[in-house]
């Protein structure tokens, strides 16, 4: 995984590969680490995922609990049908807010 902090208190999560059962910690942990107080959005860009499990979306969910806890925006970037069609079927395409590309997510801060 990547991060980037393109502005201040702005945080880009560049995710690849798989999120399944035995990976998905390694975005759960990330998460948790950057949504923080003084971060103001976190975007997680998935486009590099090649398989989105229900481990990686429960990752996806719990972190946005914790952003909206503590005000935080969180936004996803997926591009890829990889992604787009587990958030999709799950619904949680009305919890998360999903978008094409880093720089529209940028955008909204």
């Amino acid at each position: 995984m990547r991060v980037d902090r393109p502005s201040d208190g702005v945080v880009v999560l560049h995710v690849s590969g798989e999120l399944d059962t035995s990976s998905a910690e390694e975005l759960a942990r990330p998460l948790k680490e950057h949504l923080v107080e003084n971060v103001r959005a976190v975007v997680v860009d998935l486009g590099g995922v090649r398989f989105l499990g229900s481990a990686g979306l429960e990752s996806l969910v719990v972190g946005s609990q914790r952003a909206r806890d503590l005000g935080i925006a969180l936004v996803l970037v997926a591009t890829s049908r990889a992604t787009q069609r587990p958030i999709e079927a799950t619904g949680l395409n009305s919890v998360f807010t999903v978008v094409g590309s880093v720089d529209e997510a940028l955008t909204r801060f």
